[in-house]
């Protein structure tokens, strides 16, 4: 009989942080806020950080700002970040697809793709000033969504 139940601890259950590394924090910062209506709850040269719902934290990380470890009162922050392009998908309601059509559309940002899963969700790929994708997706992109 195996113990590596009783050694091993729960695995987490939830993603609480995403991060992207930005190049204009507050270019970036400004997008955020227009195109998702999120508000910062933490904001300063180095990162912003905004409540999207329930328990999860978006960060926007400044390139230029995190690229050495972070020395505070209360412990020291490691160097982090990253280069290139990443991928955020944030879940949205069936029915607010044509109202986020029409929201991307009002502020011309282009949407890249447009994918109807075999499961019956939709989703809706575009840029943020980084080049970063983001994805809308409605229910049944996945088997757990």
């Amino acid at each position: 009989m195996s113990t590596d139940s009783a050694r091993h601890p729960a695995p987490p259950s939830a993603i609480l942080e995403t991060c992207l590394s930005v190049s204009d924090l507050t270019q970036s910062r400004a997008f955020f806020e227009d195109v998702f209506g999120y508000a910062a709850m933490v904001a300063d040269e180095r990162l912003c950080a905004f409540n999207v719902g329930g328990a999860q934290v978006l960060i926007l990380f400044s390139r230029e700002e995190v690229t050495q470890p972070v020395h505070l009162p209360f412990g020291t922050i490691p160097s982090h970040g990253s280069q290139g392009e990443s991928h955020i998908g944030f879940r949205i309601p069936a029915e607010s697809l044509d109202e986020w059509r029409a929201r991307l559309e009002e502020r011309g940002i282009p949407i890249e793709s447009t994918v109807t899963w075999p499961l019956g969700g939709t989703s809706i790929y575009f840029r943020d000033p980084d080049g970063h994708l983001l994805e809308l997706l409605t229910p049944g992109v996945w088997p757990i969504y």
